[in-house]
């Protein structure tokens, strides 16, 4: 039943598949066989798991006769350079609202967001950033405009579609070299990634994959009903009856350091270990904290040793130089 996705409208923005390494010397030194699938490769403005749900919810705007996209984040988003340079890859405008308040020094995903042309707007919280979104959205429409309003992190069931294909990409990347996983674990925050992975891989028959979502930030109840919620609602847009149920979403909530956006020592060692060894380089707000938890969860034996592993890599290049004043003071 996982064709049903790919009826939907998609506007492409990326080429697929993106590659499957293997982390030999990390694989070595933890007892695993530990497969990083590279979603920061991709050819859109530096890449990111966003770049695959902007597909099905560029191709949704489009399919309404859209002509603007608005949408919220926080001032280092990954998902507002990727909105609005997909925007501007289907010719149409795009609108951020970024918290916190004031306008922090241009750098990383923020000068790109301007690069870009996108225009950027502040408010104090989240709460402020929906109310300015609304209001966006209407004063648009009476300029007669037709915008497309996002959520963060493209969090909703046209958003989730892009995993859902994923999924059945990287199990396809797995069999060809006679693979199978027994785990699969990413950063996760608004929760469309995961819950695009575990109703993909129950779509196409594969329930022996424990998918573990490392939270950056929000306490585990909280994303794991988020997650459950953007399933269910995917499914009912694809119009499929799968029998997910709260088992099946696993969150961990231990390593986000402080909280969303909060950057500690671990966090930048992390980082460093990982570009030292096999060099790649994670960001400090997502996948830094995501492969810390991978490699504690080894150490302590919730990952059993020998087993296969798919870390996924969601993306945040900018991140680490919009990030350079809280991480230079790690470097000896």
């Amino acid at each position: 039943m996982i064709w049903r996705a790919f009826l939907f409208p998609r506007f492409h923005l990326i080429s697929t598949p993106t590659p499957l390494e293997k982390a030999e010397r990390l694989s070595k030194e933890f007892g695993i066989e530990l497969y990083i699938k590279r979603d920061d490769v991709m050819e859109l403005a530096f890449g990111g798991n966003k770049a695959r749900k902007l597909e099905f919810l560029l191709g949704d705007a489009i399919s309404r006769g859209c002509d603007t996209l608005i949408t919220v984040g926080a001032y280092h988003s990954n998902h507002v350079r990727l909105t609005i340079a997909a925007a501007r890859k289907a010719g149409m405008d795009a609108y951020a609202v970024l918290t916190p308040p004031g306008e922090p020094e241009i750098q990383g995903n923020l000068f790109l967001d301007k690069l870009l042309g996108g225009h950027i707007l502040y408010a104090g919280d989240r709460d402020e950033a929906e109310k300015i979104m609304k209001e966006l959205a209407e004063q648009l429409t009476s300029q007669g405009k037709k915008p497309y309003v996002i959520p963060g992190g493209g969090a909703n069931a046209y958003g989730v579609l892009g995993y859902v294909v994923a999924s059945l990409e990287i199990m396809q990347q797995l069999y060809s070299l006679g693979k199978k996983p027994n785990y699969i674990i990413h950063a996760t925050g608004t929760g469309a990634t995961q819950a695009g992975l575990v109703l993909g891989l129950k779509l196409i028959g594969v329930d022996e994959v424990n998918v573990i979502g490392v939270s950056v930030g929000r306490p585990k109840f909280e994303s794991e009903e988020r997650i459950l919620k953007l399933i269910n609602e995917c499914a009912r847009l694809m119009g499929v009856d799968v029998p997910v149920s709260e088992e099946d979403v696993k969150v961990v909530d231990n390593y986000t350091f402080g909280g969303y956006g909060v950057i500690t020592k671990e966090v930048f060692d992390t980082m460093k270990y990982v570009a030292e060894k096999e060099a790649i380089i994670l960001d400090p707000v997502y996948t830094s904290k995501a492969m810390y938890g991978l490699m504690d969860m080894v150490r302590n034996g919730e990952i059993e040793k020998g087993s296969t592993v798919v870390f996924i890599h969601t993306g945040g290049t900018p991140i680490p130089f919009q990030k350079m004043s809280d991480l230079s003071k790690y470097l000896e």
